[in-house]
């Protein structure tokens, strides 16, 4: 009976730890977010009238975040980004980081989602072993035996933003079927989103 009812405790509590960690991590990342960015934009409120207000970091930050949307969706405002790219670019070390960084964000844009061209399985990291990844380019790679089709893929290794990048022939790779969002949710949900059964691409 004591056994049965410790398992029970057991089962309880973990379940319960499931439930409530993420939730609280969650808000525990979004109050450190919201302190951080309060504190960058403190001085200047401090400066403006006279005391901190807290939040106004915060909806600033959001408020800057739209309105820059709403450049970079219109033509000058494309136009006025490309010449701050350019600029950028002549930082000596910033343009070494910056268009790395900008290309792995853009990747994942819902608008620029075409950077994914379709999910795969790839034997990584080693063979016998198959790994979830994103066909991103398509190459022909001329050797002594002649050209081959070989693809680019991205495998995730950490979450979603960080991971391999592995050049497979055409041949070595399979295709699932699966949209990108599909396998972006299957990344993040560290597999338990995979469907039992995968329909491959015709």
């Amino acid at each position: 009976m004591r056994r049965t009812l410790r398992n029970w405790l057991e089962r309880q509590f973990i379940a319960g730890f499931f439930v409530t960690v993420p939730a609280f991590a969650t808000a525990w990342l979004l109050w450190i977010f919201w302190i951080k960015i309060d504190d960058l934009f403190d001085p200047l409120y401090r400066a403006l009238f006279g005391r901190a207000i807290p939040g106004l970091g915060f909806l600033t930050a959001v408020a800057s975040i739209f309105v820059m949307g709403v450049i970079a969706r219109n033509v000058v405002g494309r136009r006025v980004l490309g010449m701050a790219d350019k600029l950028l670019m002549r930082v000596p070390v910033y343009r070494r980081l910056y268009p790395s960084v900008k290309q792995l964000i853009e990747a994942f844009s819902p608008e620029k989602r075409s950077a994914f061209k379709e999910v795969v399985l790839a034997e990584h990291p080693r063979k016998g072993e198959f790994a979830f990844g994103f066909v991103t380019s398509e190459l022909v790679v001329e050797g002594p035996d002649g050209k081959r089709d070989m693809v680019s893929v991205f495998v995730p290794t950490n979450n979603l933003y960080l991971g391999d990048v592995i050049v497979l022939s055409r041949e070595e790779v399979l295709s699932t079927g699966l949209s990108v969002e599909e396998g972006i949710r299957i990344i993040l949900s560290a597999g338990t989103a995979s469907p039992p059964r995968i329909p491959r691409a015709h």
